[in-house]
């Protein structure tokens, strides 16, 4: 009975030693399995690059659409304030006009009319200015009476002002008043672009009428644009003036532009709750927006730095986020530890790093890797 014992105890002994090796190979098997070897031919071939944890900004920012617009000063419309037939438009939208540039030629009968209503006023001017003269002398002297004086002085001075009036017209209509006593009338007026720019609207055509209530062209100058964007009425005390903005043209490039809040607007619109935000784009002078586009936009109202990597040296595999960090490197080969990250904000191209007690100052796999975590 006494050996019978003895042997069961063997046994048991011999099954714990056998379940501990078990534990033993088991936990071995889990560090091993977080090794990965990768040969020197295989880094170099695959342009695998090492780094570590560098500083980066993360920003918190208010995402707002709107559109590339310029100041009122820069965009004109021609016009007339008397209506006629076009006879000439020699410009297509899109041409380049400068200041003073001739874009329009009207015809019209009353144009004659009106210079042939100066010459009358002018004519008549003369003798009343004579007359006006000559009662005055009269009327000094004692020889007429103050009514006669008084009706010449008055006369006079009526026509004077029609007459002032009238040139003043005929300056506006772009005829010269003086041109025009020495008998050269024109039954035709011309248009000048009031400032330089680009031709956006051609609204007439040979032959046709305008009145004063059209726009015959519109001319836009670009050298200043600036972004127009809305802001919605939950953020706007978030916007402050000099503060950062980055946005793109999704409908024309992916490439991102940089702007700053200029203006904040006062007031708020009534049917869509939103706030005019004027904003000025860095180095404006040398891109080329087109009025009018569309724009998506980040107002960056807060900013802080933290230590992060590149987006491609993390790897996210069921939720959970991976890099691999070098443990050992010789001539042949270089052993990466897969590490566990948490992860904070996250931008275009890097990811912050919030448990960095694990990764301050060793190199990581920042290139190259996504494909050896996965595996």
């Amino acid at each position: 009975m006494k050996y019978i014992y003895i042997l069961l105890f063997s046994l048991v002994l011999v099954a714990c030693e056998n379940s501990e090796k078990n534990n033993e190979t088991t936990t071995e098997e889990q560090v091993t399995t977080n090794e990965i070897v990768v040969s020197k031919q295989q880094f170099e071939s695959e342009k695998m690059q090492l780094d570590k944890l560098v500083e980066q900004p993360f920003n918190q920012s208010i995402k707002v659409n709107g559109m590339i617009d310029v100041p009122p000063q820069n965009k004109a419309s021609v016009s007339t304030f008397i209506g006629g037939y076009v006879t000439k438009t020699p410009l297509l939208i899109g041409d380049k006009v400068k200041k003073g540039q001739h874009v329009v030629t009207l015809e019209n009968t009353e144009f004659v009319e009106i210079q042939q209503q100066y010459l009358e006023i002018a004519e008549q001017l003369n003798y009343l200015k004579s007359e006006f003269t000559r009662q005055e002398t009269l009327y000094n002297e004692k020889i007429t009476s103050q009514k006669n004086y008084l009706k010449a002085e008055s006369t006079y001075k009526s026509t004077l002002a029609l007459y002032n009036g009238l040139r003043k017209k005929l300056t506006m209509m772009h005829l010269n008043p003086t041109s025009i006593e020495q008998g050269n009338i024109s039954s035709t007026i011309n248009l000048y672009a009031p400032i330089d720019g680009y031709v956006t609207k051609v609204n007439v055509s040979n032959g046709a009428y305008v009145s004063s209530a059209n726009e015959i062209i519109e001319i836009v100058n670009t050298d200043h644009i600036h972004l127009e964007l809305s802001v919605f009425e939950k953020d706007i005390l978030k916007v402050k003036k000099d503060q950062h903005i980055t946005f793109k043209a999704p409908e024309a490039s992916n490439k991102v532009f940089e702007a700053k809040v200029y203006l904040v607007g006062t007031s708020i619109d009534e049917t869509s709750r939103t706030i005019k935000i004027h904003g000025h784009i860095h180095d404006d002078e040398n891109t080329s927006f087109v009025m009018g586009m569309f724009i998506e936009a980040d107002i960056i109202i807060d900013s802080q730095k933290s230590l992060a990597l590149p987006k491609d040296a993390v790897a996210e595999i069921e939720g959970n986020y991976y890099a691999l960090v070098i443990t050992t490197k010789n001539e042949t080969s270089f052993t990466f530890n897969k590490v566990k990250l948490e992860v904070g904000q996250q931008n275009e191209e890097f990811v912050e790093i919030l448990n960095v007690s694990n990764l301050k100052d060793k190199e990581i796999l920042t290139k190259g890797g996504f494909m050896l975590i996965s595996e």
